[in-house]
């Protein structure tokens, strides 16, 4: 797990406040690394929930690997399907979903199924992006058009890249009673330690989808351009970031 992943992580799972002996189901577990954190927190194996089998290989590989393999069940399925029993519906405290919602083309059909995961007084998490958000300073030249056209990338997709501002919405219209909504910082400084590696996932981002980029308009040589700047800029004394992850919890109603 890198140092990023690890601060992000720990943020959040300070902003989700889990109590020992509560039962989580995480859609989209992915690697199950924070699944695997959430349960060190509960005491309770979690449950996680992957589309992809070669994530769920690696998740299980690495829990072996840290002794933690009674700490996740991880349970192939889709977050619009999920793969739950009749007899496990309306029985976990917290489900749990993060960097989902902004990939999936009907989001609030995810949270209507997390809502019902969940028993009544359970509570329903939501993190997410919100790519609008993203503030680079002095900003980089040519790097804007870059993100701009990146965010431009998800519609092509039926996608949404600034969901994250959709969350306490969601949330409500999927019948929960919103309860909190914040942000977890995910930015830096030239100074921080930290900051080579957040400015280099930003730069990761874009270069994943630079075909996508391309076909919004964008010329390559721009987009390569774009990111060598952005590389450039942040070895000056005074660069600076600021994102916020979009967070909201809902209550499924008593």
């Amino acid at each position: 797990m890198t140092a990023l992943n690890r601060r992000l992580n720990e943020r959040c799972i300070d902003a989700a406040q889990l109590a020992a002996g509560e039962r989580v189901v995480d859609f989209g577990a992915g690697l199950g690394q924070y699944s695997r954190m959430m349960a060190r927190v509960t005491g309770v194996p979690v449950l996680g929930l992957e589309r992809s089998p070669k994530q769920i290989a690696e998740a299980l590989r690495q829990a072996a690997a840290d002794d933690e393999t009674a700490m996740i069940e991880m349970r192939q399925g889709d977050v619009l399907d999920p793969p739950l029993r009749d007899d496990e519906l309306g029985q976990f405290d917290v489900a749990h979903a993060r960097f989902v919602l902004e990939h999936i083309p009907d989001p609030l059909q995810v949270v209507r199924n997390m809502a019902r995961a969940v028993r009544p007084g359970g509570r329903v998490i939501l993190s997410d992006d919100d790519y609008d958000g993203l503030r680079l300073w002095p900003e980089p030249p040519g790097f804007s058009p870059v993100w701009n056209a990146y965010q431009r990338t998800y519609d092509r997709h039926c996608n949404d890249p600034i969901v994250g501002r959709r969350l306490v919405q969601l949330l409500h219209q999927a019948d929960l009673r919103p309860r909190r909504n914040t942000l977890v910082f995910f930015g830096g400084c030239s100074g921080d330690p930290d900051f080579e590696d957040v400015v280099r996932n930003i730069a990761g981002i874009v270069d994943e989808a630079i075909d996508d980029i391309v076909a919004t308009g964008l010329s390559r040589d721009a987009v390569t351009a774009g990111l060598d700047t952005l590389i450039e800029w942040s070895r000056a004394p005074d660069s600076a970031v600021w994102f916020g992850m979009s967070w909201a919890e809902g209550i499924r109603p008593l």
